[in-house]
């Protein structure tokens, strides 16, 4: 039955034209695969924590080189991409989601540019950007990025690969059956990096140019900036790939974490876990640390396992309704890749490494008095003694980027806030406080506005006569 389906799949593909060869072969394995049942299933006895030898402790690397010229050679060696393929939908952007604009009006991708600009001119290096778009990104970041043409640095764009959707119930893809537009089509997750990379060339050219690590980072992640003390790390030990996990908190339980398993090292994501164990992946007491999704990784090794197609990350099925029509998607992860690389390790970094911005709450975060913007790189403010960040639930009124920016007239001072929650329709004044626990409601139909230096501490505010 499987073969059945699988030759019906393959014909069906072999007659769309809007895709390459490679995108072609690359998406029929994946099915095969999937179809084969092939997944592997964990077996929880089996699973150890690892050792300081495999996720190394981030304050154990050696300092790295003070001399300039040690340096400049050590960053010679660095490529940095970006994971630039998601759209900004979720906070109501339509376009590429790197281009939301995060603080004194510089957007993702302008602070990313900045950042190693700022590195290639003090150390007279060459660290190029790429940025791997999507079919949904690719077009608006070629326009974007024409604005870095005369900075210090490289940029180069590719994109990933753009495998059809397949309807579920002929498992078919969709199309071939008429639905030729963007959505017949899906992106398969970051663990196409890998392929892509190669497919695209310009794994090739880094590596004539003498590049021997790459840095991959999501772009909304404002902590991945470029560390010299990992990348001397990695080049000293050869280590083939290197995942930063950070202390799991309550908010990241959900996250995938490193194990140790049949003597590799090997990400444990949620959805492998057996039910009866779920509990306990969620504990932060036995699973300390979680994935950050930045990954160094050797470009000669990539190479190698590419050309043997030897990188069968686990497949995540990923099935979905659009227009009325079930589909399936079938996508990989990055990190799951770990396991096929020689000298695989993590190191346990600060969670300062860790700054995603997924939601307008995390945007309120890093607009807000908590940090500042020094060369691109945005900084924490000392004067917060807490070393977590508040919890900020904003409700739905504030969830699009433009909605958000237009209920504060400036963002509220929040270095000794704990925790915030704001539902209904609530409107900022600006140069305003706030300390310790506050909660704001706006009752139904009521507009409450909170008004121009207002300080709130500790406070549930229900209407005007609670401010």
């Amino acid at each position: 039955m499987a073969d059945e389906k699988l030759a019906k799949l393959r014909e069906a593909v072999a007659g769309l034209s809007q895709i390459s060869d490679n995108e072609k072969s690359g998406f029929i394995s994946l099915v095969a695969r999937y179809l084969s049942g092939e997944e592997e299933h964990v077996e929880w006895a089996k699973i150890h924590t690892p050792t300081d030898e495999v996720v190394v402790p981030y304050d154990t690397l050696a300092a790295p080189p003070e001399d300039l010229e040690e340096t400049k050679k050590l960053l010679n060696k660095l490529a940095v991409l970006k994971l630039n393929g998601g759209l900004g939908t979720t906070m109501g952007c339509t376009g590429p989601k790197s281009v939301i604009e995060v603080r004194n009006g510089f957007t993702f991708l302008d602070l990313i540019v900045i950042q190693i600009e700022s590195l290639n001119k003090k150390y007279g290096s060459n660290v190029p950007l790429l940025l791997m778009n999507s079919f949904n990104t690719h077009e608006d970041t070629l326009k974007i990025v024409e604005k870095y043409t005369n900075s210090n640095i490289e940029v180069h764009t590719f994109n990933q690969s753009q495998y059809p959707r397949v309807v579920a119930d002929e498992f078919l893809p969709w199309p071939s059956k008429g639905k030729t537009c963007k959505d017949g089509w899906y992106p398969p997750g970051h663990g196409d990096i890998f392929p892509s990379l190669m497919n695209s060339g310009k794994l090739d050219l880094l590596l004539s140019q003498g590049k021997e690590y790459v840095f991959i980072a999501n772009s909304d992640n404002l902590g991945a900036i470029v560390d010299m003390k990992i990348l001397n790390h990695l080049i000293h030990k050869q280590n083939e790939y290197c995942m930063e996990v950070t202390p799991k908190t309550l908010a990241d339980v959900k996250g995938g974490t490193l194990i140790s398993y049949e003597d590799k090292v090997q990400l444990l994501e949620i959805a492998q876990v057996p039910d009866a164990h779920v509990n306990e992946f969620k504990s932060i007491e036995k699973f300390k640390i979680f994935n950050t999704n930045n990954l160094w990784v050797n470009l000669k090794a990539i190479k190698r396992l590419v050309e043997a197609d030897a990188l069968k990350m686990e497949i995540i099925p990923n099935p979905k309704e659009v227009d009325g029509v079930k589909v399936l998607q079938l996508e990989t992860a990055a990190g799951a890749a770990i396991r096929f690389f020689d000298h695989a390790i993590g190191i346990n970094v600060p969670r300062s490494r860790f700054l995603p911005v997924k939601a307008t709450s995390d945007l309120q975060l890093v607009q807000s008095d908590l940090y500042t913007l020094v060369d691109g790189f945005v900084t924490r403010n000392p004067a917060r003694t807490n070393p977590s960040n508040p919890s900020i639930e904003l409700g739905p009124e504030f969830k699009k980027v433009g909605c958000f920016l237009g209920r504060f007239k400036s963002i509220p001072s929040i270095v000794e806030l704990d925790t915030l929650k704001v539902s209904g329709d609530v409107w900022f004044g600006s140069s305003i406080t706030l300390k310790g626990k506050v909660t704001i409601t706006a009752q139904p139909g009521v507009k409450l506005e909170i008004p121009d230096g207002a300080v709130i501490e500790n406070k549930d505010i229900n209407g005007p006569e609670d401010l």
